[in-house]
C-alpha cells in the first residue's frame, strides 16, 4: 500500500481558510470588546485542542499564552482544571462551555452546569466563548486532516 501525500486544505483552500481566520479575528475582538481577556481565550484555545490531541494548535496556542503573560503552572494543570484552585469563576465557566462544544455526545451542558456558567459570564460572554470554543475546533481539525506538523525551536546559541 502506498502511503498518500495529505493535502493541506488550508493551502488548497487559501480563501476558506481566510474566512475561518476572519472569524478568529473578530471573535478576538468581540471577547475583549465583551470583558474577557485574551489570556482566558487562550485557555479555551488550549484546552479544546487538549480535547482534540491537536499538537499544531496545542504548540502555538501554548506560545501565545505564554507570551501573553499565562503561567506555565496554570497551562499545565489546564486538564484538571476541576481539580485545582488556581482558575477564577469565570475561566471555570469558560472551561465548562469549551468541554460542552468539543464532546459531541453526552448532555453538553445541563440545565445546572448552564445555571453555573450563566451566573458568571454575561449573555455577550456566552456567546463569544461558545464561538471561540466552535472556531478552535474547526482550526483543530483542518491542522488534523492536514498533518501540520509541530516544527521544532530553533536552539539558543
Amino acid at each position: 500500500m502506498t502511503a498518500h501525500r495529505r493535502i493541506p486544505i488550508d493551502k488548497q483552500s487559501p480563501s476558506i481558510y481566510d474566512a475561518m481566520t476572519a472569524v478568529a479575528v473578530e471573535v478576538g475582538h468581540r471577547a475583549r470588546d465583551a470583558g474577557l481577556d485574551r489570556t482566558l481565550i487562550e485557555l479555551v484555545n488550549i484546552r479544546v485542542s487538549q480535547l482534540n490531541r491537536c499538537a499544531f494548535c496545542l504548540d502555538l496556542h501554548t506560545r501565545r499564552a505564554l507570551t501573553g503573560g499565562e503561567s506555565i503552572r496554570r497551562i499545565t494543570v489546564l486538564p484538571a482544571w476541576r481539580e485545582v484552585t488556581l482558575y477564577s469563576d469565570t475561566e471555570r465557566a469558560a472551561l465548562e462551555i469549551a468541554e460542552a462544544m468539543t464532546h459531541t455526545t453526552g448532555d453538553h451542558l445541563d440545565d445546572r452546569t448552564y445555571a453555573t456558567v450563566r451566573a458568571h459570564l454575561t449573555d455577550d460572554q456566552v456567546s463569544i466563548v461558545t464561538w471561540a470554543a466552535i472556531t478552535i475546533n474547526a482550526f483543530n481539525r483542518v491542522s488534523i486532516a492536514s498533518l501540520h506538523a509541530v516544527r521544532p525551536s530553533p536552539k539558543p546559541t
